[in-house]
């Protein structure tokens, strides 16, 4: 790889990490009832999914298991989309936050699928 890939690479596990940390501390701030505890916890596995299976995609032996991992990303990443959007929010500053990340969480989906079309 060259020098950029490896800065591109890096730079989407950075993204990715950031997203799940992010998914983490907006989850701690929601209010405590039964659906958002369910669904936060589905949320909180799906958006650390989609890193870790980033990481895997890096280290796959052939591009046709990169392209499985990469699209196992974009799964995820609309699986965290989902969650997020299920979740119940109490104030308008949670409601801003649910959007960015819900932002975050598409814009990575796109990604990943761009990345799955290039596989091919």
């Amino acid at each position: 790889m060259t020098k950029i890939q490896n800065s591109k690479q890096y730079d989407l596990e950075e993204r990715t990490l950031k997203f799940a940390r992010r998914v983490r501390v907006f989850i701690k701030k929601l209010p405590r009832t039964l659906a958002n505890l369910a669904d936060g916890r589905q949320l909180i596995n799906a958006s650390g999914s989609v890193g870790a299976n980033y990481i895997e995609a890096n280290e796959s032996f052939s591009k046709k298991d990169f392209g499985m991992r990469v699209k196992i990303c974009r799964k995820e990443a609309k699986e965290s989309r989902y969650w997020l959007r299920l979740v119940e929010t109490n104030s308008n500053s949670l409601e801003k936050e649910r959007e960015e990340l819900i932002r975050e969480a598409t814009e990575l989906t796109k990604i990943f699928g761009s990345m799955v079309e290039k596989s091919k």
